[in-house]
């Protein structure tokens, strides 16, 4: 039965590598969106889920990822895949940069920190000739969703195989007693330093990738889309809305928030945020801990784990 996520992951994704041959534009457009978006909840994941430091500056890391991307196509021509390893560079450079002094915060100090990162980065861009200043930068257009869809594809399969290696190694094992409880981690041997510094090297490889494919795709960024902090609350949202610190969590409540905002988007227009705000609220309290978590509380509970949930909660 364990192996069984893993066997309905499979045929999902031989699925999905089916969806250009009969998909619209537009559902291809949204594909895209959802799979890139699946990609960052991922990647969240990786530091957020297994170690508990809940980051709100992974949109600094997906910043990077599209400047790289874009600095080199636009303004030296050079080809995407080096445009996309110069955006990868500058995030993990970034990541070791602002690990070592801001890793060593903890619960919401941490989180406080990390929320200035991206303005704080946008605002440096911003006055930067290379990157376009304010104005931005035009890559070259391509007409090639297929393509992109694939990219994405791809990229989020990788990291998903990724965080599952991590929830079965020794590397997951100290990570999640990080989260439990750090000091008790560092006694008993765990690097506590070096193993947060992986988890957001490795989250942050991952953002800028997705980064630096979606600014090819929409080919024109600017300070403000690429450094959005709204971004990173959406991450944060898909993975815990799903379950952090799982390896599926994250997927199913991506792709689950992204139809329902879709959906809302395209129905009742400019309600669709505070609908989209409802089912979080909603979310939050009956199951805090996300779909996975309430897949088995419901088995072993019944209707009385949202009960449970709210009584644990005070709500």
């Amino acid at each position: 039965m364990k192996s069984l996520p893993y066997v309905i992951a499979l045929v999902v994704v031989v699925l999905l590598v089916f969806v250009p041959w009969v998909a619209s534009d537009v559902m291809m457009q949204f594909a895209i969106d959802a799979l890139l978006l699946a990609v960052l909840a991922q990647a969240w994941n990786i530091l957020g889920g297994f170690t508990g430091y809940v980051s709100f500056g992974n949109s600094v890391f997906y910043g990077l990822g599209t400047y790289g991307t874009a600095i080199a196509m636009a303004q030296y021509q050079l080809p995407f895949w080096v445009g996309l390893v110069l955006g990868v560079i500058l995030a993990v450079v970034c990541a070791l940069l602002i690990g070592f002094p801001i890793l060593r915060l903890r619960g919401p100090y941490f989180a406080i920190a990390t929320l200035g990162l991206s303005a704080a980065m946008g605002a440096i861009v911003s006055n930067m000739p290379i990157a376009g200043s304010n104005i931005g930068l035009v890559l070259p257009l391509v007409r090639a969703d297929t393509m992109f869809y694939e990219l994405s594809l791809g990229l989020l399969v990788v990291c998903t195989l990724t965080v599952a290696w991590i929830s079965r190694s020794r590397f997951g094992m100290g990570l999640v007693a990080i989260r439990e409880d750090e000091d008790a981690a560092g006694t008993m041997g765990v690097n506590t330093t070096t193993f947060k510094i992986t988890a957001l090297v490795l989250s942050a490889f991952f953002t800028a990738l997705a980064g630096g494919i979606h600014a090819y795709w929409i080919s024109f960024i600017d300070p403000a889309s690429a450094f959005d902090p709204t971004l990173n609350v959406r991450m944060v949202i898909m993975a815990v809305f799903g379950g952090p610190g799982t390896v599926f969590g994250p997927l199913v409540g991506s792709f689950i928030l992204s139809t329902i905002y879709e959906y809302l988007a395209s129905s009742i227009s400019t309600a669709a945020a505070l609908l989209f705000g409802l089912v979080i609220v909603l979310a939050v309290i009956f199951m805090p801990r996300g779909l996975a978590n309430m897949v088995g509380g419901v088995r072993a509970h019944g209707p009385r784990f949202f009960l449970q949930n709210i009584r644990e909660n005070r709500l």
